[in-house]
């Protein structure tokens, strides 16, 4: 847990003891199938008062501990640390899954799955081995104060360390972490530097001011970073004893599946853009579910027209609008699907092999998210919204909880302007033309 600054509730992990028994007694999943199944136990754990959770956004400590003892937060880990050692494919289906019982929880889980790769991909193989290790066999939890549009975070040098200090208005998940990654500019240069540190420390301060209109559950509130240290054998991608980045690593088009390449400054939409599709997907089709449900109990047919319906389920426009929600969301699931393929394939292919990984391949990969991100985007507003003429004025009750769907999608969906994925597609479709790297392409 991070030191907070101010009092802020949070819920009580014994909420779940019951559950905490059963998945501590049992294995961790042991394939992809059944690593969804045990996605599905949790999410249905999280739907059964979520619409109460969201309205009191307390702290979510209680259902990160629920994340934790189910093994979720080990599903891409290595084997040889308690991990289950899965593929990213298997990774984005999960975060799915549980963003269509709260998608809150959903964000939350992709962050953290997105944070401890990090050094997979940034860091040398020693603090690769070094950081799955840590994360992995203390079961911790990970968030990051990382946002390429508050730049003011600064990295001195101090000996054998480095000391950060600066702001960040957003830091999704840090105040439920055990670990944070900190990035900033390294003094004197342009240079980017990551690096992983506890999160429970006087130098990480939370404001616990995150009161949006959705997912309200995520802590993404600012944090100051006063004066935390970091050894330099833990700057990722970077060479202790000469203080600079290790070109081989860093700056190469693989540096840019997860984060920034430090020397580029550079961003990518793979990993964590497909993140963000995941768990829109997953809040859209947990929209549609809850939508027929009410509608079959509730929903009533129109009368003032001359052959009305016996009931609400038999109501033409009823039918054609889940129709259509049902077919839609069905293709974004499909190209989802796809993108997490290709991006599963670049990782297993050139884990191994960083340096052979081209700009053109990254650039084909990137535009498979950035059409996810679009589609996923698109589907879950419409449908998120669509839900309310399926089901009728009394769906808009507080306590009906409804609404929270579209208030998630909607919230985060601003993260980044959906249009230059769109021009960027664009540019790919008639000009043949791959996006070059930045803090979101």
């Amino acid at each position: 847990m991070g030191s907070w600054s101010v009092e802020h509730s949070t819920t009580d992990p014994n909420v779940y003891n019951i559950h905490h028994q059963t998945f501590n007694s049992s294995p961790l999943p042991s394939n992809p199938e059944e690593w969804i199944k045990r996605a599905t136990q949790v999410r249905e754990i999280l739907a059964e008062d979520v619409t109460v959770r969201d309205q009191e956004n307390k702290t979510p400590v209680a259902e990160i501990a629920l994340l934790k003892s189910s093994g979720l937060t080990r599903v891409l880990g290595p084997a040889k640390y308690g991990g289950g050692e899965q593929s990213w494919e298997v990774g984005y289906k999960v975060i799915r899954e549980i963003a269509k019982g709260d998608g809150s929880l959903g964000m939350l889980l992709g962050y953290h799955l997105l944070w401890t790769w990090t050094a997979n991909v940034v860091g040398t193989d020693e603090q690769k081995d070094r950081t799955q290790k840590l994360i992995i066999e203390n079961n911790y939890f990970v968030g990051a104060a990382v946002n390429p549009r508050d730049n003011d975070q600064k990295i001195v040098d101090d000996g054998d360390h480095i000391v950060f200090s600066g702001f960040k208005n957003f830091n999704t998940g840090g105040v439920v972490s055990d670990l944070t990654v900190l990035e900033g500019v390294y003094e004197g240069t342009d240079k980017h530097i990551f690096a992983l540190v506890p999160t429970n420390q006087p130098g990480i301060q939370f404001a616990h001011n995150w009161d949006n209109v959705g997912l309200r559950l995520t802590e993404s509130g600012s944090v100051k970073i006063d004066n935390v240290r970091a050894p330099w054998t833990d700057a990722l991608g970077w060479d202790p004893k000469t203080k600079a980045p290790i070109e081989s690593i860093l700056q190469i088009p693989y540096a840019t599946l997860l984060l920034p390449t430090p020397e580029l400054n550079q961003y990518n939409t793979h990993s964590i853009q497909l993140v963000f599709s995941n768990f829109y997907l997953g809040i859209a089709l947990g929209a549609l579910s809850f939508a027929t449900k009410y509608t079959v109990k509730n929903t009533r047919p129109w009368p003032y027209t001359p052959k009305p319906a016996e009931n609400g389920v038999s109501e033409f426009h009823i039918l054609s609008r889940y129709g259509s929600f049902f077919a839609h969301l069905r293709a974004a699931e499909a190209l989802a699907d796809r993108a997490g393929a290709v991006i599963a394939n670049v990782y297993a292919t050139y884990s191994d092999q960083r340096n052979k990984l081209s700009a053109r391949e990254r650039g084909e990969a990137a535009e498979w998210v950035a059409s996810v991100k679009v589609v996923a985007t698109d589907t879950g507003l419409q449908v998120t919204q669509g839900v309310f003429e399926t089901t009728g004025a009394r769906a808009t009750a507080r306590g009906v909880g409804l609404d929270r769907y579209w208030r998630d999608i909607r919230t985060h969906s601003l993260h980044d302007p959906v249009a230059y994925k769109q021009t960027e597609l664009g540019r790919f479709a008639l000009l043949d033309e791959v996006p070059e790297p930045t803090w979101y392409t």
